[in-house]
């Protein structure tokens, strides 16, 4: 009988990696999002927030194209360009 040998293997590794991966990239896009939610209920406060909200929808497009998700990126993109225009035309006021 053959004993099975323990440790990873090439594939076995790839995979753990890539769980990891996926993990962070998880968690980076709950809390990118979440940061984008607060800052939009802030904006009103400040117009700062309007800017932490653009920067905020840029992280999140970033998410978007890294988890392979394209149309979700470029829509979180145009939204980072609204929302730099509204912080442009309120800092202005």
């Amino acid at each position: 009988m053959r004993h099975a040998v323990r440790g990873y293997g090439l594939w076995q590794i790839v995979v753990v990696c890539s769980e990891g991966v996926r993990m962070i990239l998880t968690i980076y896009g709950a809390t990118i999002v979440t940061l984008m939610m607060l800052f939009y209920a802030f904006e009103s406060r400040s117009h700062w927030f309007t800017l932490a909200f653009a920067i905020a929808c840029l992280g999140s497009a970033a998410y978007g194209f890294l988890a392979g998700t394209w149309p979700f990126g470029v829509v979180e993109s145009i939204w980072s360009l609204v929302a730099l225009r509204k912080w442009q035309v309120v800092r202005l006021r």
